[in-house]
């Protein structure tokens, strides 16, 4: 529990801050790739953003951890 409004009001910033540079990062590198994007949480960074393609189907243990999806926007079709 946090000990006073300020620290918890800035936690939840830095919280928020780390999310959106995750989506942010996903959303940039869907443009260059055909895989599915994925924000997952992360005990160090708050989140991350993994390509499917590095992983291929994600591991059960990734999969756990995915909070948004950002779909890959490459594509053959003309």
């Amino acid at each position: 529990m946090y000990a006073s409004l300020n620290i918890a009001d800035a936690g939840l910033k830095a919280d928020q801050a780390a999310f959106v540079a995750a989506l942010d990062q996903a959303q940039a590198r869907s443009f260059h790739s055909y895989f599915t994007q994925y924000i997952l949480t992360d005990d160090e960074a708050g989140y991350i953003a993994v390509d499917e393609g590095d992983y291929g189907a994600l591991p059960k243990a990734l999969l756990e951890r995915v909070i948004e999806t950002v779909p890959g926007r490459l594509s053959d079709e003309f």
